[in-house]
């Protein structure tokens, strides 16, 4: 039972911790934030934080594995069935936690967010090939090039449905882009 209890604690702690940097990454830059501004706004000792994480970086590093992670999951039910109902059914569950998770995607999606952790996105994207991949008529080379315009568009029209408020259903936002990529040369496995 102490056990479970301790994992709750751990749990807990890291909540707060991530809950604190999202809402510090609100108002200002990674790099101005302290490990100290961190602890205040999570009411937590500086030493409890290091034992989980090494500085600010670790911690929003830690955050964008999460959210990769849980996006991986709902790609892996995709992969599974391969179907173009299932697609937009896929892309709905995304939205869904997108929208849940909108303060961090906002943060994460955005101009001041961390390009490097846009280019993940983008390449589990690729590399799973959950939108589409391209059918023949194109040429030599030219997928890798339509593949690159499908995820910045996608990542585009997230955070745009993200600004103006998500006020078009997960659902219709599936649909947008599960139609504007059927559009393309490409095909769907």
């Amino acid at each position: 039972m102490k056990n479970n209890k301790e994992d709750r604690r751990v749990k807990y702690t890291k909540m707060v911790l991530k809950e604190s940097l999202i809402d510090l990454l609100s108002k200002k830059d990674i790099s101005c934030i302290t490990i100290k501004q961190i602890c205040e706004e999570a009411d937590i000792n500086r030493a409890t934080f290091y034992t989980h994480y090494s500085d600010q970086f670790d911690l929003l590093r830690q955050i964008e594995d999460e959210f990769l992670q849980n996006v991986k999951a709902y790609i892996a039910v995709f992969k599974q069935k391969k179907a173009d109902a299932i697609l937009v059914d896929v892309l709905e569950e995304i939205f869904e936690y997108i929208k849940d998770n909108a303060k961090l995607c906002r943060l994460l999606l955005s101009k001041q967010g961390n390009l490097e952790f846009q280019k993940r996105i983008m390449m589990l994207i690729y590399d799973t090939n959950l939108v589409a991949k391209p059918n023949e008529s194109l040429k030599k080379g030219e997928e890798e090039f339509v593949y690159s315009f499908i995820i910045t568009g996608c990542v585009g029209v997230i955070h745009k449905w993200l600004e103006e408020g998500m006020k078009q259903s997960s659902r219709a936002m599936a649909g947008m882009i599960f139609n504007s990529v059927k559009k393309l040369p490409v095909t769907f496995e």
